[in-house]
């Protein structure tokens, strides 16, 4: 029988666009089948240290539990019916004709599939995509297809055995396709263009005489030929025209340096490459009809995406549709699931399965056609510096990415280019821009780095040509020109918190990989004859967070003492359940012993967003204010490093709010603060003053108590027993005021707790499930001007590479590696060198291995598989020797940062800088491979190109290659 929602269940829903929206609960038998309830272990937790002995999803990973979506049939899930229906999407190989339908009369009649659905069909149906994705989902006849591998039709058999036969059959097959005039590409305007141009003040520290953040970033007033057009400078106008004329300066100055100076221009080109998740893009959609409910089980890093978006999807069409339920899995994808389509590709399948489950997974051939790839980029680069010192002072720079087909995130990536493009050093003046163009290649979109991996990898290139010009030691040269606290970006925005950045350079100074080198390469060339042996460095700090972060946690406790945590977080390899369920430990002396994740549906605290948080004006929100259940954000997806900084803050916050509005004041009863004497009376106590030892609350020299004592007091009490919290970041925490005793100001815009069970009222309004919301009383929202920092938390990492290249082959062996990274407190050390060592290998992948042709012979064609692709393997990382540290904290109060995009980084300018060491020749085009190696060594004997440069006075007249 199929699943019906009981009354309480529906209650829970929440409404979109006439569609109640349900969120399985890990409570639930479906989505116990899928994998919280039954499958995650509670931490193991040696309170005296703080330690964890292994994931919570670790027993389910090595033993091969269904965790992932992409393991899931109908016969999995409670109340599905049992036959399982399969789909594929036909998708076009060529970009330059108009498309004319397609032709399946080749596969023998018992294989044809039993629903074909079209652009026709979706447009007869209603059934419209967000708009986030553009328009054409599914390429109508008479039009030329936007990119290749644009799809045009899904094809649904109703038994795997003839989908398996048949999508054989169709693989490889460009005779399907009706092809009619030749029209060539379609041309589109660019996707994104930003503009970020600072002229600062006396010295590093003073008012800045024209910023972004200042005064307002630039936008072009159109384009010719992908090329943007400015406003005319003009110094006394308006202030968009008063940042051209300062950027005309810089440029008439860097064609004319006077002579103690030297402007040093380079161009450097960053491929496409494929994420390469693991774990394929695949769903898994019912409609039960009768009830009119669409059931999905998707891999998604923002699953608040589907439940706000998939609700005006459906009720657009004829279906009927009255409701949503949407099991979120675990999943792998570093950026590559994060508004990805395919979750509303799969919605679209559901609605035409006849009854039946539809399962849309591609297989890698699929997933290398449609998947979401890393832009490329070019940057054309000019730093003007002082020759004697080496000080920088002005940097010029212009970066041109591919988007792709459509859109996705390119707007922001373009953004976040030009904003990381100056890495870990302070300039004086600086004009960066970027524009990322529309192009028939497949989508790029939020791959793990973000467009900080190209703009600064060639940065780093830069620098250390600079040095070797100089006759500097490059590490050197960077210290001189190292971003220190209280600085400004080149955006004009003071970062947050401490700069550490020297602190790594001096750390990477000190160590034998960079101390001994010149030393080992004397030694090892004599000893291996046609082997070169190089060392480079690599260091940049990059920005985590979105400047409009949001999310949920609720942390409760039941009367038995166990400890629920619930987030928006969605898993996806990070280990994001585990460190969650970790952080819960400062404030209530235990990790989580049940944690939730991928969750959307909060009526505990209904709060509401209505305007883009990005784009809304200050009287917008000024407007809203008024309404203690709006926030400019709902929810973040779990992307942008956003885990242990940000996502961290709110379940930190709940657990604290347990523990001052529940757990102390519970102590303080026990003790016999108030009760008529008792311990507490000769003593004089505070609340800073406790502390948890070996489980149990003390303060003050008190009497230890057991954790189950104090909730048994809490829920006698009737007080706080669970906490959910949301907040709103931009670039800066919100904060706002609550009545609550002892917690007026919190860095929080919304509260709801729940007093003892729940029954026996308290502070706030009655919502839902035993909580009620304490609305602020006031918010103090950061100035939407904020948006205009671009980004003000960094991470940085400095790497040091070994290399070797064969001057027979070309070859580069990569030996060893050190990586020196200032992550603040780790929550747990060991998933910090995972994802420092994960990271190592994507940015090896990235500087020797992996490339995409971005048109035609590129993936969209539909044959590109690892028999093509070049992923790093454990030989190629140097897995046994690589080495890391972590630079201590300030002190024991430093938050976590974002780290997991920083560390694939500085391994790639590292390794091309290493490579220059070795060959004497400079790479500016990635990846270098053995070819380009051996072209250059070839050229150099002949004379055709540039030799191995004698001083890089020399190097610095080479063509950009």
């Amino acid at each position: 029988m199929p699943a019906r929602l009981s009354r309480r269940d529906f209650l829970k829903c929440s409404v979109v666009a006439g569609i109640s929206v349900y969120v399985a609960a890990p409570g639930s038998a479906a989505l116990a089948a899928l994998f919280e309830k039954e499958r995650l272990r509670p931490l193991p937790w040696d309170p005296a240290t703080g330690k964890v002995r292994y994931r919570t999803d670790a027993t389910a990973k090595v033993s091969g539990e269904k965790i992932f979506s992409y393991d899931m049939r109908s016969r999995d899930m409670p109340g599905w019916p049992r036959e399982q229906a399969h789909a594929m999407l036909l998708r076009l190989t060529r970009a330059d004709k108009v498309y004319q339908g397609f032709d399946l009369s080749s596969l023998p009649a018992d294989l044809r599939p039993d629903r074909t659905v079209t652009a026709a069909d979706l447009a007869r149906d209603g059934v419209a995509f967000p708009q986030f994705y553009g328009e054409d989902m599914l390429l109508p006849e008479g039009k030329t297809p936007a990119y290749l591998g644009h799809a045009v039709a899904l094809l649904i058999w109703h038994d795997f055995a003839r989908f398996r036969a048949a999508k054989s059959r169709l693989k490889f097959r460009d005779d399907l396709i009706r092809w009619g005039e030749q029209t060539g590409p379609i041309e589109r305007p660019p996707w994104a263009t930003f503009r970020y141009v600072r002229v600062g003040g006396a010295d590093a520290f003073a008012d800045d005489v024209y910023s972004s953040y200042k005064d307002t970033v630039l936008f072009p007033t159109g384009y010719k030929k992908h090329n943007p057009e400015w406003v005319l400078g003009d110094a006394g106008g308006k202030i968009d025209a008063q940042g051209i004329a300062h950027a005309d300066a810089m440029a008439a100055e860097l064609d004319r340096p006077e002579p103690d100076k030297w402007v040093i221009e380079r161009e450097y080109f960053s491929q496409s490459i494929d994420t390469a998740a693991m774990e394929l893009d695949n769903a898994n959609g019912w409609f039960d009809a009768a009830t009119g409910t669409v059931h999905l089980v998707s891999a998604t890093q923002s699953p608040n995406e589907i439940a706000e978006q998939g609700p005006p999807m459906l009720a657009a069409s004829r279906f009927g549709v009255k409701r949503l339920v949407l099991h979120p899995c675990y999943t792998v994808g570093y950026g590559s699931k994060d508004h990805n389509p395919f979750p509303f590709i799969a919605l679209m399948a559901a609605l035409y399965g006849d009854g039946r489950p539809v399962r849309l997974a591609n297989d890698r051939y699929e997933q290398f056609q449609s998947s979401l790839k890393r832009h490329s980029f070019r940057m054309h680069y000019r730093l003007k510096l002082d020759r004697k010192s080496g000080k920088f002072e002005v940097f010029h720079g212009r970066m041109l990415g591919d988007g792709g087909g459509r859109m996705n995130f390119s707007p922001s990536v373009c953004l976040v280019a030009a904003t990381a493009a100056q890495s870990i050093y302070y300039f004086p003046r600086s004009d960066l821009s970027s524009t990322v163009i529309a192009s028939r290649a497949l989508d790029a979109g939020s791959a793990r780095g973000y467009g900080t991996l190209q703009s600064m990898g060639a940065t780093e290139m830069l620098i250390d040509e600079i040095a070797a010009e100089l006759e500097l030691d490059p590490i050197e040269l960077r210290l001189r020109n190292v971003f220190a606290t209280g600085m400004k970006n080149t955006q004009g925005a003071i970062p947050g918190g401490a700069q550490r950045a020297d602190e790594v350079l001096r750390k990477s100074r000190e160590h034998p990989l960079w101390t001994g080198r010149a030393r080992r390469k004397a030694e090892y060339e004599v000893a291996h004859p046609g082997k070169c042996y190089g060392v480079g460095f690599g260091c940049v700090q990059k920005d985590f967070g979105t400047g409009g972060e949001a999310a949920f946690a609720e942390v409760a406790i039941s009367p038995q003492g166990q400890v629920l945590l619930r987030h928006i977080g969605v898993e996806m390899g990070t280990g994001m359940a585990t460190s969650q369920a970790a952080v819960c430990a400062q404030w209530l002396g235990r990790p989580a012993d049940e944690v939730r994740t991928g969750e959307t549906q909060w009526p505990e605290l209904p709060m509401v967003a209505t305007d883009d948080p990005w784009l809304m004006s200050q009287a917008t929100q000024d407007a809203h204010v008024g309404n203690p259940r709006w926030t400019p954000n709902y929810a973040s997806p779990s992307s942008a490093s956003n885990s242990s900084y940000f996502f961290s803050h709110a379940t930190r916050e709940a657990a604290r709010l347990l523990f001052t509005q529940g757990l102390w004041p519970a102590a303080l009863a026990i003790w016999g603060k108030g009760f008529g004497g008792g311990e507490l009376s000769p003593l004089a106590v505070r609340r800073e003053d406790a502390r948890w030892v070996d489980g149990k609350l003390t303060a003050g020299g008190l009497t230890p108590l057991p954790f189950k004592q104090l909730i048994a007091k809490v829920y006698e009490l009737g007080l706080a027993s669970g906490a959910v919290v949301h907040y709103l970041n931009r670039w800066q925490w919100t904060e706002a005021e609550f009545p609550l005793p002892g917690d007026t100001r919190l860095p929080l815009d919304g509260i709801a707790l729940r007093w003892g069970d729940g029954s026996a009222g308290g502070i706030g309004t009655p919502t839902q499930n035993g909580y009620r919301i304490v609305e602020r009383s006031r918010v103090y929202y950061p100035p939407v001007q904020r948006n205009n920092a671009g980004v003000v938390y960094y991470s940085a990492i400095g790497t040091i590479a070994e290399v070797v290249v064969d001057t027979a082959t070309g070859k580069v062996d990569l030996l060893n590696h050190h990586s020196v990274l200032e992550c603040g407190t780790p929550i747990v050390a060991e998933l910090v060198s995972s994802q420092l060592q994960g990271g190592l290998a994507m940015g090896i992948g990235h500087a020797l291995h992996e490339f995409l042709p971005l048109y035609e012979g590129g993936p969209g064609e539909g044959d590109w598989n690892f028999n093509r692709y070049a992923l790093p393997r454990a030989r190629d990382v140097a897995v046994w020797q690589q080495t890391g540290e972590l630079l201590p904290p300030i002190s024991e109060t430093d938050p976590p940062k974002g780290m997991a995009e920083v560390v694939m980084i500085p391994i790639v300018p590292a390794i091309v800088n290493a490579i220059a060491h070795a060959t004497g020749h400079r790479f500016r085009e990635l990846p270098v491979t053995a070819d380009k190696i051996l072209a250059a060594y070839a050229a150099a004997a002949t004379g055709a190109g540039p030799a191995a440069p004698t001083s890089a006075r020399a190097a610095a007249q080479e063509t950009p290659a």
